[in-house]
């Protein structure tokens, strides 16, 4: 049956179960709603919006499993519903309209589908819209007649699935035939060559999941068990680094919040899956899209708006980000680079445009050299799934992924859709890096689960000796799926795995303790076929040699024409140079990113060294990002994006050799183990194939970006391709122009050397490097787009070997500490690039002198995106360089006004900053409430960090302890902070415990040995249900628990930190105001999203036993969460606040806590909780900004606090 909670004007909660809900139980629901009353009505009469009955949303897998944790029996389905009354705007991808909710809400009248014999191959392929070619029909036709049987409809579907485009590649293994031409070499052919030439860092390339490169030996700080509570331990390894990333183009236009999502979700199960498992560390994002039309009557839109197919481009800019956000946030992995742009153009017979838009979600993570190759299974081996049920999701979504968007009915392509549970995705890698992380990993192989579901993830396992799969293993989430939609449905979040028989109950014990749901679903059989068999229906759907499934698709061959490019040339006036520079400001590509980073996680783990935001005024500006290896503070990986659609448009060979140049002239500025040597690239291709001239230039793209990785010493080990970039309206197709996004990769040697671009005042003089060689040509520019306008001549890279050089002569420069900063030039030309090192500080500005660049044109010196960089430095870099064999010129110097004067033309900086955050704010205010949206816009430049460190503070590491503290990091499944925790604390002379919630419920610990217990930060239970709320039921209502964190908390010789997700635990179980009759409670932000952000809090005078010593400081540290808002019932003095921001307004202050409060504390001082995090701010390289006075440092502040917890403890024992 299924009752009602809440309030029928408003929002209700049906909760759905098997039996009448008990009084008891109806008591645990209303506090779990906070309050919310039950409803007498079993149908309630009004307008709701909510779920589909066929849909059963992440949210309520959480909400369901919140109630099996507080003890709660029968309840198998719960979903919200708002009124009409309180709906904002409707996605009707996700939610429908119900005249009434009744008890047929949950109801689907679907029964599972019998196995199909498919007699007409075709006909079947044009009613599921599989997208099989005629000669893949006539291949089926012939393995039927072969069998002597009809394929079934679960063959069909899976062969389509595992062999479309999106996961075989056919165009990429194809022969290519231009003007008449047979090329020698396929396009995979020529990125292999890469390698073939530039060999030297690889482990491992194109036969896995993701790419390994050389890595350093860095140090594995890790639990020694994950099977039961065990202490930290510190290991070397030698590391491997890998690098991946994936397009998710098409469901990301359909629906973009979990098409986006879902894609980064995908590409993070790629990075678990290298070798026999492996680590993420960081992601990266790219969103292309038409113009958003945020700013009304912009000049270079001279595209009629579309009859948009599914979504606007507003929508899917804003939607796409915050899915992908999303999930990296609640994962809890930072993105930390990443890049936005907007194009859409019509000229003679040509519309183009990102209508077809591309969402590339990357990333770099980490492994052990020792375990970078996969093994090979044996006879018996089990195979395993980690991970959620399955569901009528993502069905098809390989084969459709691999069409024009459009070209099928909306049904088909709504079927596509799938749905993102990060939370459930962190349980399995937790489980999974629990046996990475041992001395012996029994994982044999692993693959994830993307396109094309159990089918594919689970063929490709055995795809060297055969396997059996027992369908009725397989987990059911809704009980009408037919054998065809369990096989093949994309339900994400899982893994799948090969383990000895002798070593599942191992990961059986880490999955039950990390509630990563665990399934044998089949076992290896050495005979080389596939099948899946259900002994309780006695249908074998899938039975099959995996040759017939794989190998004998026929190749596929591409026919095409050079078409020669027809735009014109661009006609511009010089006297309209301030309205050039104004418009160049304001296009989204060039324009302020913090609508993106501001929602961002880019602190979570605690090794972030480089994420987006520098200066004072944390700006996002930065070149590249950087991630730290380990917490040692030294190695760290490097990543950069480039891409340059619009210059290829004209030129793809230029577009792909300016899209490499431009994510190495991003690069440069880490600080690489071996220069150039130490890069590895990926190159995701998205094309609109099979248009005229488009294979044709699609050759010539990618040889020369083979061609020119070659000249330069690198390799491009992974990639992947999308390769109908076409969005079909009835009124006539629009193309995507043919794009390469290139990510890098290196190993970065030295994480405090890192150069940002940021001028000081004290920094030197500023130089030009040309990488280019080329003149200064606008086409394919930000300034031709704001003009409407692409250009027939665009630069690019003229001599590889003096790119090259000028790479590593600048390279040495950085190793050195020659460069006080830098900056490439990219998007919006060098005006924009001299205007953004200024942006992100007060008090500096330029006087520049462009003459030494021999360009009398203006508009072309400062507009063109010819690859260089401009640089500061206290040298003379004129002649430092000349002897490298590079040219510099001295563009100009510093000045401490904020101006930027350019052969008298004088910019004011803080108007050009203003016009370049203009749009900024606009998209803003489509996330955020309005009025926060234009607060912080104004706030951002009026909050300058500053910091003041405690007098006695002396910034070197701590000295051992010879007394260790026993302390316990407790975690939920879905948090995700407890690693940078546990080393902070055992930095400062703890002897750190893991302990999960499962071993308090279940009683394998009991912290009656533990003086200092944690609670660190995440997303426990997704937040379903309001901050930490799960939590606090999982041990407000088990008996086990909750007396082992009773009794802790009665303890007089003990002290607690709860941080982010802790500090809403312990502040929803009253344990800091215990004698409170009305309790603090934790709110929504009031900007109403997730926010992100390095600020600054001043200490102040309280009895907190850490913060003692630090009374007075104004000390930088990370915040990055979504319901931090502290809300007190009682005046100001009935509390003891430590700590306040530095800015009591938004974005300073980022959630609108009472009386600015970070912190709360006990009034005996041993119970601190706060929502910054201090444990991501351990280090100097943690923090976004450090005072450069303070280079020595290394440790920040923050290691006081946890040396005083110490040393109190110490004195009680």
């Amino acid at each position: 049956m299924i009752q009602f909670f809440g309030d029928p004007a408003t929002k209700v909660v049906a909760v759905a179960s098997s039996k009448t809900l008990a009084p008891e139980t109806i008591d645990k629901l209303h506090w779990l709603f906070g309050g919310a009353p039950l409803l007498e009505d079993n149908q309630l009469k009004g307008i709701f919006y909510g779920p589909r009955a066929s849909m059963l949303t992440p949210w309520s897998t959480n909400a369901v499993e919140i109630t099996q944790n507080m003890g709660i029996e029968g309840i198998m389905r719960m979903e919200e519903y708002l009124s009409e009354a309180t709906i904002g705007d409707i996605d009707p991808m996700l939610v429908i309209r119900y005249e009434q909710l009744d008890q047929s809400l949950f109801t689907v009248d679907i029964e599972p589908e019998a196995v199909e014999q498919i007699t007409d191959i075709a006909a079947y392929n044009q009613t599921e819209g599989l997208a099989l070619s005629n000669e893949e029909v006539a291949y089926l036709n012939e393995l039927s007649e072969k069998l002597e049987r009809p394929l079934t409809d679960s063959e069909v579907f899976g062969f389509s699935q595992v062999n479309s485009e999106h996961c075989r590649h056919k165009i990429f293994n194809g022969t290519f035939i231009i003007d008449g031409e047979t090329k020698p070499r396929s396009l995979f052919q020529l990125i292999k060559e890469t390698s073939k030439a530039n060999p030297d860092n690889l482990v491992s390339a194109y036969k896995d999941n993701v790419a390994f490169v050389e890595g350093p030996e860095v140090e594995q700080f890790a639990p020694s068990e994950g099977d039961r509570p065990s202490g930290y331990q510190k290991n070397a390894m030698e590391s491997v680094l890998s690098l991946k990333a994936e397009t998710h183009n098409f469901p990301t236009t359909v629906e973009p919040f979990n098409g986006a999502a879902t894609g980064s979700g995908g590409e993070i199960r790629d990075r678990l899956a290298g070798g026999q498992g492996s680590l993420p560390l960081a992601g990266t994002a790219v969103y292309m899209t038409p113009y958003s039309r945020v700013q009304k009557n912009t000049s270079f839109e001279n595209f009629p708006e579309r009859k948009w197919l599914y979504q606007t481009p507003l929508d899917i800019l804003i939607k796409a980000s915050n899915g992908a956000s999303d999930f990296g946030n609640k994962f809890g992995q930072p993105l930390i680079a990443g890049s936005v742009l907007t194009f859409e153009h019509q000229e003679n017979d040509q519309r183009l445009g990102f209508d077809k838009v591309i969402m590339l979600a990357g990333g770099v993570g980490i492994g052990k050299k020792e375990q970078s190759q996969k093994h090979r299974p044996k006879k018996g081996d089990k195979i395993v799934i980690l991970g959620g049920d399955n569901y009528r999701i993502g069905m098809g979504g390989a084969a459709v992924s691999s069409a024009d968007t459009g070209a099928f009915g909306s049904t088909i392509e709504l079927n596509a859709i799938q749905r993102s549970n990060p939370e459930m995705q962190k349980r399995v890698a937790n489980a999974i890096r629990a046996l990475v992380e041992r001395s012996q990993n029994p994982i044999v192989s692993i693959h994830d689960h993307g396109a094309g579901g159990h089918l594919n993830c689970l063929s490709e396992l055995v795809e060297d000796t055969g396997g059996k799969i027992d369908l009725d293993a397989l987990p059911v989430g809704d009980p009408t799926l037919s054998a065809k939609e369990i096989i093949g449905n994309e339900s994400q979040e899982r893994m799948g795995l090969i383990i000895s028989p002798e070593d599942a109950s191992l990961l059986e014990r880490i999955a039950a303790r990390e509630r990563a749901p665990f399934y044998i679903v089949g076992a290896v059989s050495a005979d080389m076929r596939f099948s899946f068999h259900s002994e309780k229906k006695k249908e074998t759907p899938i039975d099959l040699d995996l040759s017939a499934l794989f190998g004998s698709s026929p190749k596929t061959v591409m026919q095409d024409q050079s078409l020669a490019p027809n735009f014109e040339a661009l006609s511009y006036q010089r006297s309209n140079l301030i309205s050039y520079i104004q418009n160049v400001l304001q296009l989204e590509a060039v324009a302020c990113k913090d609508w993106l980073t501001n929602k961002v996680d880019r602190c979570v783990t605690g090794r972030v060294a480089q994420q987006q935001c520098v200066g004072e005024l944390q700006l996002p500006l930065s070149n590249c990002g950087v991630m730290a290896l380990d917490y040692a503070g030294k190695k760290g990986v490097a990543t950069s994006i480039g891409h340059a659609p619009v210059s290829g448009l004209i030129d793809p060979r230029k577009g792909s050799t300016n899209a490499i140049a431009e994510s190495l002239t991003n690069l440069v500025w880490a600080p690489l183990e071996k220069g150039l040597n130490s890069v590895s690239l990926s190159a995701n291709w998205m094309w609109p194939c099979n248009n005229p001239g488009e294979d044709a230039r699609l050759y010539a793209a990618v040889e020369a970006c083979s061609d020119f990785a070659i000249a330069l010493g690198i390799n491009i080990p992974t990639g992947k391709d999308s390769l109908s970039m076409k969005q079909k309206y009835t009124e006539g197709d629009v193309l995507a122009p043919g794009t390469v996004i290139i990510s890098t990769v290196g190993t970065c040697s030295d994480i405090n050397k890192i150069v940002t671009p940021v001028a000081t005042p004290e920094g030197g003089d500023f130089y030009y490097i040309d990488f280019s060689k080329d003149a200064f040509d606008l086409g394919g520019s930000s300034f031709a787009q704001s003009i409407a306008a692409i250009g027939d001549k665009t630069p690019g890279v003229q001599d590889p070997a003096y790119f090259k050089k000028a790479f590593n002569a600048l390279q040495l420069l950085i190793h050195s500490g020659s460069i006080t900063a830098g900056h490439d030039i990219g998007s919006g030309g060098l005006i924009t690039s001299l205007l953004e090192m200024c942006f992100p500080s007060h008090g500096v500005g330029m006087r520049l002198d462009l003459s030494v660049l021999e360009e009398a044109d203006t508009v072309r010196c400062l507009f063109s995106e010819k690859v260089a960089v401009v640089v500061q430095s206290k040298e003379d870099l004129e002649a430092v360089l000349s002897k490298e064999g590079v040219q510099a010129v001295r563009l100009g110097t510093v000045l401490q006004e904020e101006i930027l004067d350019i052969n008298g033309l004088e910019l004011s900086i803080p108007e050009m900053r203003q016009l370049w955050m203009l749009t900024a704010t606009e998209l803003e205010k489509q996330q955020t409430k309005e009025e926060l949206a234009a607060v912080r816009a104004d706030h951002i430049v009026q909050q300058p960090l500053a910091f003041s460190f405690p007098q006695t503070f002396d910034g070197k590491r701590p000295m051992p302890k010879e007394t260790k503290i026993k302390a316990a990091v407790l975690r939920e499944k879905g948090s995700n902070s407890e690693r940078e925790m546990a080393y902070v604390m055992d930095l400062c002379g703890f002897d750190v415990r893991d302990v999960h919630m499962t071993d308090l419920i279940e009683g394998r610990e009991t912290l009656e040995d533990i003086q200092f217990l944690v609670a660190v930060g995440g997303f426990s239970n997704s937040d379903v249900l309001g901050s930490a709320k799960g939590w606090a039921g999982s041990i407000k209502y088990n008996p086990k628990a909750q007396k082992a964190v009773t009794d802790f908390f009665n303890r007089p010789d003990t002290l607690s930190l709860g941080v982010c997700n802790g500090c809403q635990l312990f502040v929803e179980l009253g344990l800091l105001t215990p004698s409170h009759d009305k309790k603090p409670k934790m709110l929504h932000n009031d900007s109403g999203k997730f926010e992100c952000i390095f600020s600054a809090v001043d200490i102040q005078p309280s009895p907190s036993i850490m913060l003692q010593g630090l009374e007075g400081s104004r000390l930088g540290i990370w915040s990055a969460h979504g319901e931090g808002k502290f809300s007190f019932p009682k005046n100001k003095d009935a509390y003891h606040i430590p700590a306040t921001y530095q800015y009591d307004q938004y974005p300073g202050n980022p959630n609108g806590s009472d009386f600015n409060a970070a912190m709360l504390c006990s009034d005996d001082g041993r119970h601190l909780v706060m929502m910054p995090h201090l444990e991501r701010s351990t280090f100097p390289w943690n923090w976004g900004h450090y005072p450069k006075e303070r280079s020595e440092d290394v440790v920040s502040p923050w290691t006081v606090a946890f040396l005083n917890a110490h040393d109190w403890l110490f004195n009680k024992i």
